[in-house]
């Protein structure tokens, strides 16, 4: 699955003529493009598909809707470790599977 997550801006910066930020996901960081939102600011909340930042969005909002997530485990679907999320669709103990990394 695919979700539209709110994120919060810790930074800006201008990579090879794009902007760029750093995006906190409820404790969970990625880059994401920001051409979609030229002037959103250091601090603002933004919703993020697929790296691109497409809508502003509220701190109150944004952060009822990390909180909804987490409960459902969607943040864990959407950003988790890939080798986890296979292991547990496969029935392997995760712990097990990580130890023979």
């Amino acid at each position: 699955m695919c979700l539209a997550v709110p994120g919060r801006v810790l930074d800006i910066e201008d990579r090879d003529g794009t902007r760029m930020a750093t995006v906190d996901f409820g404790g969970v960081v990625k880059e994401v493009c920001l051409e979609y939102l030229p002037d959103l600011r250091v601090g603002e909340y933004a919703i993020v598909h697929v790296g691109f930042a497409l809508q502003r969005l509220d701190e109150e909002s944004a952060r009822q809707t990390l909180e909804l997530f987490a409960e459902l485990g969607l943040l864990q679907e959407e950003f988790g470790d890939p080798w986890e999320t296979a292991a547990a669709a496969a029935g392997a103990d995760p712990a097990e599977e990580a130890h023979n990394r």
